[in-house]
């Protein structure tokens, strides 16, 4: 008989800390290896489409209804039945395994594409117009202002997209296993057939921590990655080593 949740939560534990859940083709951490891929390739395409359009529609302005309109759109869009549509129309063309990852991959990018293309969008604009003039007035063309000025003055907003994007795409990666792929879905797809309230449970937790795990290294990216300057670290660093001067009495 499958095992049910008790009101301690031995249940949950025993199936995490069980080590014949942890080996084999099924085991967690193949589940947690193909979650992460799917994510990590969806997050990669994602941006690849969207900084360079955000940067584009920030630099110059046109096509700002890009942004208040597809993006709000996508992120509209419903995941499941996106998957079941695309996986008909595709699947055909491909009698391999890839009929089925490719509609996956697709609709992960269609659910990163929209924070990543705002935020980026939203950093270049939001930099400081005397920056941007500062740098004009010196000799700066438009594309050594673009990589010296704006993109770093961005980078807060580009990297926040990005932790946004990965956030989502982890939590609906699970939907991979709907359509008989891997990934931590297969805990809660498995575990619902077989009706294993521990294991449907377990995946859920383990897809909590994996993205809880993503956000606080993103977030410790960021701190290292930007500058000082623009989180007011040097300002604060300074005046916490500072000593405190005493009057000096002759």
């Amino acid at each position: 008989m499958a095992d049910t949740v008790d009101p301690q939560g031995g249940g949950i534990v025993n199936y995490l800390f069980d080590p014949r859940h942890w080996t084999g083709a099924d085991g967690i951490p193949t589940l947690i290896g193909e979650h992460l891929l799917y994510s990590l390739i969806a997050l990669a395409i994602a941006a690849v489409i969207a900084v360079p359009l955000g940067i584009y529609i920030g630099v110059t302005g046109k096509g700002v209804f890009l942004i208040a309109g597809l993006a709000n759109a996508l992120r509209a869009l419903p995941s499941v039945g996106l998957l079941i549509l695309l996986v008909l129309l595709i699947s055909p063309a491909f009698p391999s395994k890839m009929g089925y990852i490719l509609p996956s991959l697709i609709v992960l990018v269609l659910l990163a594409v929209p924070p990543i293309l705002t935020n980026t969008y939203a950093g270049v604009r939001a930099v400081d117009a005397a920056a941007v003039d500062a740098a004009r007035g010196m000799g700066f063309r438009t594309m050594k202002i673009l990589t010296d000025v704006q993109l770093p003055c961005s980078l807060p907003l580009v990297l926040s997209g990005v932790r946004s994007a990965l956030l989502q795409i982890i939590s609906t990666a699970t939907i991979a296993a709907y359509i008989s792929l891997g990934g931590l879905g297969r805990l809660l797809i498995d575990g619902k057939a077989q009706n294993d309230y521990s294991q449907m449970v377990a995946g859920a937790v383990l897809v909590a921590l994996l993205a809880l795990f993503f956000d606080q290294l993103l977030a410790f990216i960021t701190r290292r990655v930007v500058s000082p300057g623009l989180t007011r670290r040097t300002i604060k660093s300074a005046s916490i080593a500072e000593p405190a001067k005493t009057p000096v009495t002759v």
